[in-house]
């Protein structure tokens, strides 16, 4: 069972206290988007935030990767936050899963509010991912 689903506060202190990077798929350069605080949060926090978006160069002056796979290999992803339209969700962590399998890394997988589906958080526990359904970043490391 996945300690997370229904994470209590100290399930979360524990996860917190383990991560230091941070990759969030679906971040906006845009100040007005939910990721760009989201993502500022992390940073101001002492998160090492590593944006990913395709559409993007450089968010808070963080270099931003097209995908997973263009992320250097000797980062550590501690977590992959996701930021993405709920319909985009099972793919995203099939990409998650792939990226996996090339670099030997299992980071837990977050899910922001309204964004996960059943099948993604399957798919993503069948793989033996920790799977964080749901839940607001922000609001919860506060």
């Amino acid at each position: 069972m996945n300690p997370f689903a229904r994470a209590d506060a100290e399930s979360l202190k524990h996860l917190f206290k383990n991560v230091k990077t941070v990759a969030v798929i679906g971040c906006s350069s845009n100040p007005y988007r939910t990721s760009y605080h989201i993502a500022e949060y992390m940073l101001n926090a002492g998160f090492n935030m590593i944006p990913v978006n395709p559409n993007e160069t450089e968010v808070l002056g963080q270099q931003c990767y097209p995908s997973l796979d263009d992320i250097p290999k000797n980062l550590n992803i501690d977590l992959i936050d996701i930021f993405r339209n709920k319909k985009y969700c099972e793919e995203t962590v099939e990409e998650i899963i792939e990226w996996s399998k090339t670099t030997g890394q299992k980071p837990v997988i977050w899910t922001q509010l309204d964004v996960s589906t059943d099948p993604a958080k399957e798919l993503a526990e069948e793989n033996g991912f920790t799977y964080v359904e749901n839940r607001c970043f922000m609001v919860e490391h506060r």
